[in-house]
């Protein structure tokens, strides 16, 4: 006994299969090409009014850190490490969702596991 497909399932055999793998490329293609894009990019915050500002790229690594003069109190060294820590983090955090997004868009919502 053969097994049947219903009617207008997949149909078309090797050609649906060849397009579907042309889709498949070139989306890949289109995301190397954002994720390069998006690695390139800079994002950048600030915790404490401003007084340590953290900048990160997209390949989530720290670039720059600035720490205003009159924040740095030698009795305090602990709430310039939380003013540090909070802006590094807020920073990797919007490279994080920018990606997110960006890929989101590209994929139309599909979640694919190890794509992106």
């Amino acid at each position: 006994m053969k097994a049947r497909l219903p009617q207008g399932y997949g149909g078309g055999g090797p050609s649906n299969i060849q397009q579907l793998a042309k889709q498949a490329q070139k989306m890949q293609e289109e995301m190397d090409r954002v994720t390069t894009e998006l690695e390139e990019k800079e994002y950048k915050a600030t915790s404490g009014g401003d007084a340590v500002e953290a900048v990160v790229t997209g390949k989530m690594e720290l670039k720059t850190l600035t720490v205003k003069p009159e924040v740095v109190d030698p009795e305090d060294v602990e709430m310039l490490s939380d003013l540090i820590i909070a802006a590094a983090n807020e920073a990797l955090r919007a490279a994080a969702a920018d990606k997110s997004e960006q890929m989101e868009k590209l994929s139309g919502g599909l979640n694919v596991p190890g794509l992106f």
